[in-house]
C-alpha cells in the first residue's frame, strides 16, 4: 500500500510518497520530523476548520509508523454483504448508516470477528467469506486518550432471508438491503470511512 487514509469523523489526513495533487486539500504538509508531524495531528484534532490534510513522504512506511504510535491502536472487522439477489446490507447506527462490524475479541481472527458481527447486529447466519477488501482506518478520543481503529472488511455472499429487524441492543435502528442503483441514496448519511470502499467494490462491480 502506498497510500494510508485515517478518517476523524468526516475528516481525515492522507498519507503518500508524493503529493496528491487529484485532490483538494485544505493543507499540504511534507514530512521532517516526528514532533512536527505529532504537532500536526494535534492541531488537526483539534481545528475542526480544517477539512483534510496530505503528509507525504518517501518512506512512507516509517511515516506511518510514527503515525500509528500517536495513537493506541484498535482491531475491529466487519461485512459487506452481498446478497444472491443482487441487494447489499446496510444498517443504521447512532445516526449514520454503516456497515456490520466490531473488536476483533482476544483469540478471534478478523474473520472470524466479521463473521460474527453480522450475526450478531443484523441475525443472519450462513454467509461466507468471498475475499478480503482494503480495510479502513479512523480515530476517536475517549477521556483524553487518541485511538486508531483498523477495520479489516470482507466481501460476503449470504443467499438466505433478508432479515430487516433491527438489533436494538447494538444501537441499529434501521436495516436496509439496498440495490447498488439505490446506495447514491443514503451517501449523505454514510459514514465517509466507508465511501471509498463502497464505490469501488459496489457501484464499480
Amino acid at each position: 500500500m502506498t497510500t494510508y487514509k485515517v478518517h476523524f469523523e468526516n475528516r481525515y489526513i492522507l498519507l503518500s510518497r508524493e503529493p496528491d495533487r487529484l485532490q483538494k486539500y485544505s493543507l499540504f504538509h511534507k514530512y521532517s520530523t516526528t514532533s512536527e508531524l505529532y504537532k500536526l495531528i494535534a492541531t488537526f484534532q483539534e481545528d475542526k476548520s480544517i477539512h483534510s490534510v496530505n503528509i507525504y513522504g518517501p518512506d512512507i512506511t516509517h511515516i506511518w509508523k510514527l503515525f500509528r504510535i500517536y495513537f493506541s491502536e484498535v482491531q475491529a472487522a466487519g461485512g459487506l454483504v452481498k446478497h444472491t439477489s443482487g441487494r447489499y446490507l446496510f444498517i443504521r447506527k447512532r445516526g449514520k448508516w454503516d456497515l456490520p462490524k466490531g473488536h476483533v475479541d482476544k483469540n478471534e481472527t478478523p474473520e472470524e470477528c466479521a463473521l460474527r458481527e453480522v450475526q450478531e447486529e443484523c441475525g443472519i447466519t450462513g454467509c461466507t467469506i468471498i475475499k478480503p477488501l482494503e480495510p479502513s482506518y479512523h480515530t476517536y478520543t475517549i477521556e483524553g486518550i487518541s485511538y486508531l481503529k483498523k477495520t479489516s472488511w470482507f466481501l460476503m455472499d449470504y443467499s438466505g432471508e433478508m432479515i430487516k429487524k433491527p438489533e436494538e441492543r447494538e444501537h441499529i435502528t434501521e436495516v436496509a438491503w439496498l440495490l447498488p442503483e439505490e446506495i447514491p441514496d443514503i451517501k449523505k448519511d454514510l459514514w465517509l470511512s466507508l465511501t471509498d470502499l463502497i464505490y469501488k467494490h459496489v457501484l464499480t462491480d
